[in-house]
């Protein structure tokens, strides 16, 4: 096993913390698949979209540490993701005019 420290000669996350985060995600991957079997429409791309988006920020946050990481980190992790968003929501407005 590995022996990441932050700093104060810790673990980061305790072994107890990556087993929940495990069964959140499974979880949403339960919802995801169940969700596919619905029909609700135009939101159904929203809907699978926004469990991606929880998931993602999940891995992001826990597995990828980005939880003890510093402001100008988040910057540079938020900024790419706000321009995607905006990017996202410009073209389903698109999409849904037409």
């Amino acid at each position: 096993m590995s022996t990441d420290t932050h700093g104060e000669g810790r673990h980061i996350s305790s072994y107890k913390t990556y087993i929940l985060v495990w069964i959140t995600l499974m979880f949403l991957t339960f919802v995801t698949v169940y969700v596919s079997y619905l029909d609700f429409g135009t939101l159904n791309i929203v809907i699978a979209m926004g469990v991606a988006s929880v998931k993602a920020a999940i891995v992001a946050l826990f597995f990828m540490h980005l939880k003890f990481e510093d402001g100008i980190t988040w910057g540079f992790a938020l900024f790419p993701l706000s321009l995607l968003a905006l990017l996202i929501g410009m073209t389903i407005l698109d999409t849904f005019t037409r």
